[in-house]
């Protein structure tokens, strides 16, 4: 067998091993080592303290770039902007952006998303995305 029809053939079977573990997940994956979050998750207490302190500063998530961010626009404009899809969480543009799927990960220059924002966020719109 050729050399380039073995990095065909394993580049397929990475493809299809990629297919079929997506396919079987159905439950909320640790990001990066992050625990598995099994307790509520509060908009108010858990979510917004993060937003505020990592997100919502000067010449970001503000008001200066969309989507603001500040305690009192928050939730309206993750829910209001079509940023949560509670129907297939992971697919979320909110989730996608702090996980670096969607553009850099987020907040900028943060090493990986202070205090396991991804798995709250992910835990959050999984159970509904409720403003508690």
């Amino acid at each position: 067998m050729s050399k380039k029809k073995t990095i065909i053939g394993f580049i397929l079977v990475m493809q299809l091993l990629f297919i079929i573990n997506s396919c079987t997940k159905t439950t909320t994956v640790p990001i990066n080592d992050a625990p598995v979050i099994t307790t509520t998750v509060s908009f108010s207490k858990d979510i917004q303290p993060i937003l505020t302190k990592s997100c919502a500063l000067s010449g970001c998530h503000n008001g200066a770039i969309a989507p603001n961010l500040s305690a009192t626009s928050s939730y309206d404009a993750l829910e209001g902007g079509n940023l949560v899809n509670t129907g297939i969480p992971a697919n979320s543009v909110v989730y996608l952006w702090l996980t670096g799927k969607e553009a850099i990960s987020m907040p900028a220059g943060a090493p990986n998303n202070p205090s396991n924002i991804n798995a709250l966020m992910l835990a959050w719109i999984t159970q509904g995305a409720k403003n508690n």
